[in-house]
């Protein structure tokens, strides 16, 4: 659901109010929105400085993750989808494209690199798991693609291994289907 526009009028109306009334207006407003609470505390507080934090404490839960024992692909799936979340969150609060090309590629390249008795092969118990590997693999190519040189230089090599092993093992249908290179060079 979208905020509507607000009227001229009713514009005009807030944009006469008494300062103090206005505060108090925008106080109560941002305490009602989480995101935006976040975005403030972010940018005002912590002066944008606390990305690279905010980044460790993200990768620090990709690890428990993984650490953790799984009773199979489906399960392994559902637990990675609330750390992609909080990536997208983390983007949203700190506008952080190149944490969230790091920390997707960490994410889905610790899959293959820890839960791997579920990405080896493809079969009816991994295809959700082999289908949500190669989804967001595609999503982190357009992000790559889309990023400076330099950058791009920076994530190629943990992209070109997260391409080739979404290719090699039990994504490989669906990296096909969606037409994801073999790597970065070949694009």
């Amino acid at each position: 659901m979208h905020p509507m526009a607000l009227s001229k009028a009713l514009r005009a109306e807030i944009l006469a109010l008494p300062r103090e009334q206005k505060d108090k207006l925008l106080l109560r407003l941002i305490g009602r929105n989480d995101l935006l609470e976040q975005q403030l505390t972010f940018e005002l507080l912590e002066h944008g400085a606390s990305a690279p934090e905010r980044r460790e404490a993200i990768r620090q839960g990709i690890d428990r993750l993984y650490r953790s024992h799984h009773e199979s692909a489906g399960y392994l799936m559902m637990a990675m989808r609330p750390h992609h979340a909080e990536i997208v969150r983390h983007v949203k609060i700190t506008k952080d494209k190149y944490g969230e090309v790091e920390l997707v590629l960490y994410l889905l390249n610790q899959c293959f690199e820890q839960q791997f008795r579920f990405v080896e092969w493809h079969s009816r118990k991994t295809d959700s798991l082999a289908e949500y590997l190669a989804k967001r693999t595609e999503s982190v190519w357009k992000k790559y693609r889309v990023l400076h040189p330099d950058l791009q230089f920076e994530f190629q090599a943990p992209l070109d291994a997260l391409l080739a092993r979404v290719h090699r093992h039990a994504s490989g249908m669906y990296a096909r289907k969606l037409g994801l290179p073999t790597g970065t060079t070949g694009s």
